[in-house]
């Protein structure tokens, strides 16, 4: 069969396999914002039946089939189909070492976890979670075991999320951040300029919701493709023409409703950039969620904390908010914008402090996955990590180890790819600012086509080419590094606590 065939129908297949995956995702958003409470056992069933689906699809063995015709006549491929290839490959391999019934019962654990986690949370129950919890990590150790990661399995669920990053390489990058990272916060906290805790209250959600919507369609997300909705944790699902974002609103927090916004748009930007006829295959999915973070935290920190979008969008907010922004000056509401408190909520976090709360979430990860650390001890040892990194001790479960919902659903290894986002967003930016050093004026215009175009044709175009190392090396010019965005902090927050 010649060469060209064969890889059509490869391609074919797998974008199959992929859009079997969006109905996943989707079903996966509706149970966060819609699924009737009463609801969720009949929806587990669903997402395992899907899934046994999906996975049968994944393994069909017509898949290694082409896969071993076109890596014997890879010298004939064009290095983005030997791309292709190689991660289908990769795909194919995890398909069919996964026994189907073991794919079904994680799905079901996985939709299970979810609403387990929803209610300890709610009820402050971390004892009543923990069996879920401890489910969840055999459930991603046996998965390991069956890849062929057996002693590496906390790698194998790095390389998961960020293909080609180890704990080791993470363990060395956030060892240079931690040493330095530590006491500029200090720095900042023993500052006598301190931010109005008073200047944001009473903003009403329908003007939020009027504000962030013109704020994210300026950004340049496209709602003809996309939508937002409300869920108790925010979130970006979907790729192409249907990307589903959610955020939550609090009166007297506004900034926390569009902030997170502004970040879930990042991902939807990216998303929504993906070469579409290639959706489903390594040029058209993204390279891992390091990079995936870069993207959201780029348009969340670098560019919307700026004085450079405030110039544009603030008169547009005093006119949603007239009586809320009345007694507040342009200099007292940016400097709440950029303002520094430690937190035990890492979503609620400054993005000074927030690495913190990542380097926190790794290592107890790493000794969850040694056998370092059990599971029943996790509460106390967030407690006390907490106390080391933040100078701050969660006084119930709530706001300590019951915070975050990924590990509800397995998704361990995870946390990591955020700090690792920030440190590549920095890199970005000033990459980005050298080529451009006018950025700040387009954003005053209300302009962000130059930096949205320059990450188009830079990572979204890229698709999954090459991972977070290789994109930070060919687009920088330099390696994965801490540099700048340790530099970029002192910058901004220098400016505004040291003057």
């Amino acid at each position: 069969m010649p060469t060209e065939t064969t890889y059509a129908e490869l391609t074919s297949w797998i974008q199959r396999v992929h859009a079997l995956g969006t109905v996943g995702e989707l079903l996966g958003w509706d149970e966060q914002v819609n699924l009737p409470p009463g609801a969720a056992e009949q929806r587990a069933g669903q997402q395992a039946a899907l899934a046994e689906a999906a996975h049968g699809a994944a393994s069909d063995p017509r898949l290694g089939g082409w896969l071993a015709k076109l890596e014997a006549g890879a010298a004939g491929l064009t290095a983005d189909q030997r791309a292709v290839v190689k991660n289908a490959r990769k795909d194919y391999d995890r398909a069919t070492k996964l026994p189907a019934e073991f794919v079904r019962e994680k799905a079901t654990q996985d939709s299970r976890g979810y609403h387990a986690w929803a209610k300890a949370r709610s009820a402050d129950d971390f004892a009543g979670y923990a069996p879920v919890l401890a489910k969840n990590l055999e459930l991603v150790k046996r998965e390991a075991g069956y890849l062929g990661w057996a002693g590496r399995e906390y790698d194998y669920m790095i390389d998961k999320h960020d293909p080609g990053m180890t704990a080791e390489v993470i363990g060395r990058l956030f060892g240079e951040l931690k040493r330095e990272l530590v006491p500029l916060v200090r720095e900042i906290a023993a500052s006598k300029v301190k931010p109005r805790a008073d200047v944001l209250r009473g903003f009403s959600t329908e003007g939020q919701q009027v504000f962030l919507r013109e704020v994210t369609e300026r950004l340049g997300f496209d709602y003809n493709r996309g939508r937002i909705d409300v869920s108790l944790h925010p979130f970006c699902s979907g790729t192409g023409s249907d990307v589903r974002m959610t955020t939550r609103f609090k009166e007297h927090e506004p900034l926390d409703s569009l902030f997170s916004s502004i970040h879930e748009t990042g991902h939807g930007l990216y998303e929504q950039g993906l070469p579409a006829d290639q959706l489903g295959t390594a040029l058209g999915i993204h390279a891992g969620m390091a990079v995936h973070e870069s993207q959201s935290r780029l348009w969340e920190n670098q560019v919307a904390r700026s004085r450079g979008f405030w110039r544009c969008f603030e008169p547009r907010l005093r006119a949603v908010f007239p009586a809320q922004t009345a007694g507040v000056s342009t200099e007292e509401l940016y400097l709440a914008i950029n303002a520094v408190q430690p937190t035990l909520i890492r979503v609620d976090a400054d993005e000074v402090t927030y690495n913190l709360h990542i380097i926190l979430r790794f290592e107890l990860e790493k000794k969850l996955f040694t056998g370092e650390l059990a599971v029943s001890d996790l509460p106390g040892a967030w407690r006390a990590a907490a106390a080391e990194l933040l100078g701050l001790t969660p006084p119930n479960d709530r706001e300590g180890v019951l915070q975050d919902v990924h590990w509800s659903g397995g998704a361990f290894g995870y946390f990591p790819s955020y700090c690792l986002g920030n440190m590549l967003a920095a890199q970005l930016w000033y990459r980005a600012l050298a080529l451009r050093p006018q950025l700040e004026e387009d954003f005053a215009r209300g302009d962000f086509t130059w930096l949205l175009g320059w990450l188009r044709e830079n990572i979204h175009s890229q698709g999954r080419r090459y991972d977070a190392l290789e994109l930070a090396r060919r687009v920088t010019g330099e390696e994965l590094s801490p540099k700048s965005l340790l530099r970029y902090l002192r910058e901004r927050y220098g400016a505004l606590y040291w003057r």
